[in-house]
């Protein structure tokens, strides 16, 4: 008897992703125009039928493309020339494992900096976005779907920490490279990486880093997201240390 064949499966299109879609079809067609406001964050989420997470990572991705913008207390707009500052890293999902130790090289050298200053320097609103995102990620690990929600909220806890270094280059920075990497946190959120502990032990690594930045210890704070970075890092198979390998691959002191 031959072989049952089975045919693949496509895969849905993460939440996020459609409503990014949606939003940059309305903005290339002119139906939305160079520096008119976007709706909020809960507008766009009751529009879409979904969570404000995945309305903060669709946006995440349309200012990482240069789509739009933020400014700082009157929310986001679209760019006066949509697209002409974008470029890509094309490191979604990295095509091997060098080239997912450069990216998560680049995310511990500015985020372990970003943690750092936002010790020192976030407001009381700040920090408020940043346990806002980690409640996020409690309420995902508690999800009985694959939502995307925990990956979401994973890519808008970083993105609230840059914004909470008070230097508005590292955040849209960071805001990038999350985007562009965020793909990368589908594993870690998804029932099996739950089930897995993936989910747990990361969680555990972003309280770690929000408990030292409210604390207010810069030293503590950069310690914190170093041992996150390496440990997602370790999670995807990448071996990397937060101590710079010198010319003969010792780790330099």
């Amino acid at each position: 008897m031959a072989a049952t064949r089975f045919h693949q499966i496509n895969r849905p299109q993460r939440l996020s992703d459609a409503v990014g879609s949606a939003l940059e079809k309305r903005i290339r067609s002119g139906a939305l125009t160079p520096g008119e406001r976007l709706p909020t964050e809960a507008q766009l989420g009751a529009q879409f039928a979904v969570s404000r997470a995945v309305v903060r990572e669709a946006v995440a991705r349309l200012k990482a493309e240069g789509l739009v913008e933020s400014r700082q207390g009157s929310g986001v707009f679209v760019a006066t020339r949509p697209g002409a500052a974008a470029f890509r890293m094309n490191a979604g999902l990295p095509a091997s494992a060098h080239d997912a130790r450069d990216v998560f090289e680049l995310r511990l050298i500015v985020e372990a900096a970003a943690a750092e200053r936002a010790a020192v320097r976030h407001t009381p609103q700040s920090l408020t976005q940043i346990g806002e995102a980690l409640a996020a990620m409690d309420a995902a690990m508690e999800s009985v779907a694959d939502s995307g929600d925990g990956a979401g909220a994973d890519d808008a806890f970083h993105c609230a920490v840059a914004a909470a270094s008070g230097n508005p280059l590292i955040h849209r920075f960071i805001e990038f490279v999350s985007q562009e990497f965020s793909g990368s946190r589908q594993p870690t959120w998804s029932r099996d990486g739950r089930d897995g502990g993936l989910a747990q032990a990361s969680q555990n690594e972003h309280r770690a880093l929000f408990e030292a930045i409210a604390a207010g210890d810069p030293v503590a704070a950069r310690a914190a997201a170093e041992r996150h970075i390496v440990s997602a890092a370790g999670r995807l198979g990448v071996t990397l240390s937060p101590r710079v390998s010198g010319p003969n691959n010792e780790e330099e002191t």
